[in-house]
């Protein structure tokens, strides 16, 4: 039978390599869980600090009230310390010159029974008397004391009354006595009375010699004084919270009557600038926030007038471009019919006659373009510009840009090469309206490309398609990939039109643009050309994200500033962002 010792053994001990990893692993999750709450705590912390930040520099109240109330502390501190400091130093000056003087006169009854008579019997009894009849009650009033004489030789005791123990007077003031020439002279000192009952209180110390062998020494409570001292403090302590607190209300009051109508003038600012024209303030009293709410409502009915003086201004001239475009037609049609007519029969002419027809015949079409452009724009400033969406592939619309435009690029001897993607770019647009803004950015990419190479390239994804037109031309300057678009901005002023164009071609293809939720974005460099993207949606009515294609090439550092109305997310999918179109 095993033995009681064996049978608590048990049968499978564990080793000291997996007490180890148990600890180990008790140990990693003990750091985790520590590291996690100290996460938590951390990001609370901050979260604490922000809101606290942005309700500090969001609230001109809370400042005005928060350093009300900091000025109001420090100035009760400030006062309180010094008039706590004043009345220390009155009570403790009145209570020091009580004890001289009552030291001094026992002092004088002390040395006269000690002269007095023969020389006693008994000196230990007689200096006991003597302290006995010197101490003034018990010590816990304003007006008691207790009397002691101590020798001054070392190694014997004193004679003490009221349960006040030797070690109450303090050595230095011990040694001051000793070393005082006559008895004249009196020594004080504050110190803590200890008593034989274990209590201690503060308590201030006169002494002097009484002879060559003794010194008298009276010992005064402070207790009194303490109390009165405390009081004041509490007193003071509670005067100045309640006046800080009330200086906070009033200040807060105060504000509240100023910050309100300046939230009030602020609120009906915002909706003014969101377009209601109708807002005004309430006119309260003939104070200055009374001037200031008069002010605003005056400068808010100023401007409703003036925004509906300019919208009638705009009206007018949309109107009068849609008339004037619309009348211009007729004529211009007969026009055109007889410079037709002169333009057929040029051959028959005399060659200065002949060239003079043939100019006629550019200006007429020039004409003619500036007339549609004009109808054009007058459409989009009224809102009038529709759609006609169907499904249509982006590579179509490239070639038709491309293959009439041929006539320009072969004159100027410019080749235009085409990056097409094999699978299809289908997208829902209006075929008219895309034509018309390719053809606008290759015909204008083979007019300023000096005579280089125009390469243009279609992508597309899953959500957008684009198309890119790169010229290695005379480029943009800085901000002017902004201004091209504007209507009838022109990169040099001084620069002769051989191509025709009316100035407002780019306008006109930014509003198509727009009109299909897509974005029409331009970058480029003096000397080093330039890169004309559009990007459409897929689906018409699809908010659009991003564009497949960049804006800075590829070859080119990515450093410019990403053009005005292009999102962050501007880059093709699975590659990194543009970083040079971030602004």
């Amino acid at each position: 039978m095993p033995s009681a010792e064996s049978a608590a053994v048990p049968p499978e001990a564990a080793s000291p390599k997996e007490t180890g990893e148990a600890a180990r692993t008790r140990w990693q999750r003990l750091s985790g869980g520590l590291l996690v709450g100290y996460q938590f705590a951390q990001r609370a912390a901050r979260a604490l600090v922000r809101g606290v930040n942005q309700r500090w520099r969001g609230s001109l109240q809370l400042r005005v009230v928060s350093t009300t109330l900091l000025i109001s502390v420090a100035v009760a501190a400030v006062l309180g310390f010094f008039l706590v400091q004043q009345i220390r130093s009155g009570l403790l000056e009145a209570q020091r010159e009580s004890a001289l003087r009552e030291h001094a006169a026992g002092l004088s009854t002390a040395l006269s029974e000690l002269q007095d008579g023969e020389q006693p019997v008994d000196r230990d009894k007689q200096l006991y008397d003597i302290v006995e009849e010197l101490s003034g009650g018990s010590g816990t009033s304003s007006s008691g004391h207790d009397a002691m004489i101590l020798p001054s030789v070392d190694g014997s005791s004193g004679w003490v009354a009221g349960g006040v123990l030797e070690t109450t007077v303090p050595e230095r003031l011990r040694e001051r006595v000793q070393s005082a020439d006559g008895i004249d002279s009196s020594y004080w000192t504050y110190t803590t009375i200890q008593r034989e009952r274990g209590t201690d209180e503060p308590g201030l110390v006169v002494g002097a010699p009484l002879s060559h062998a003794y010194e008298l020494y009276y010992v005064f409570p402070l207790t009194h004084e303490q109390g009165i001292l405390d009081l004041v403090q509490n007193t003071l302590v509670f005067v100045a919270t309640l006046l800080c607190l009330v200086l906070g209300v009033i200040a807060y009051m105060v504000t509240r009557q100023v910050v309100s109508p300046v939230r009030a003038a602020a609120g009906s600012a915002e909706r003014l600038a969101e377009g209601e024209l109708n807002e005004r303030m309430e006119v309260r009293g003939a104070d200055d926030l009374a001037r200031l709410a008069v002010s605003f409502n005056e400068m808010a009915g100023n401007l409703q007038e003036k925004i509906q003086e300019l919208e009638e201004l705009s009206r007018a001239q949309r109107q009068f471009v849609s008339d004037v475009s619309h009348e211009l037609r007729t004529p211009l049609t007969t026009i055109r019919m007889a410079g037709d007519l002169l333009y057929e029969e040029r051959d028959d002419l005399d060659p200065t006659m002949a060239r003079s027809v043939e100019l006629l015949q550019g200006q007429l079409e020039r004409f003619e373009e500036l007339l549609a452009d004009l109808l054009e724009i007058s459409r989009h400033d009224a809102g009038a510009a529709t759609l006609a969406v169907e499904p249509a592939d982006v590579r179509d619309a490239v070639l038709k840009a491309v293959g009439d435009s041929e006539q320009i690029a072969e004159k100027r001897g410019i080749k235009v090469v085409l990056r097409l993607p094999a699978e299809p770019c289908v997208a829902e647009f209006d075929t008219r309206r895309i034509n018309r803004i390719l053809n606008n950015l290759v015909v204008n990419a083979i007019e300023h490309s000096e005579g280089k190479d125009v390469i243009v390239t279609v992508a597309g994804d899953r959500d957008s398609v684009a198309v890119a037109v790169r010229d290695f031309g005379v480029g943009l300057k800085e901000g002017e990939e902004h201004l091209c678009f504007d209507r009838f901005w022109r990169a040099d002023p001084a620069r002769a039109r051989t191509t025709g164009g009316t100035g407002l071609g780019l306008s006109i293809a930014k509003e198509d643009a727009q009109l299909h939720g897509g974005w029409l974005q331009a970058w480029g460099e003096p000397g080093a050309g330039s890169q004309f993207r559009l990007s459409l949606p897929r689906k018409s009515g699809q908010e659009l994200r991003g564009s497949p294609l960049p804006l800075v090439p590829p070859e080119k550092p990515m450093g410019r500033a990403r053009p005005a109305g292009a999102p962050a997310a501007d880059a093709e999918p699975g590659r990194p962002a543009v970083t040079g179109e971030g602004r």
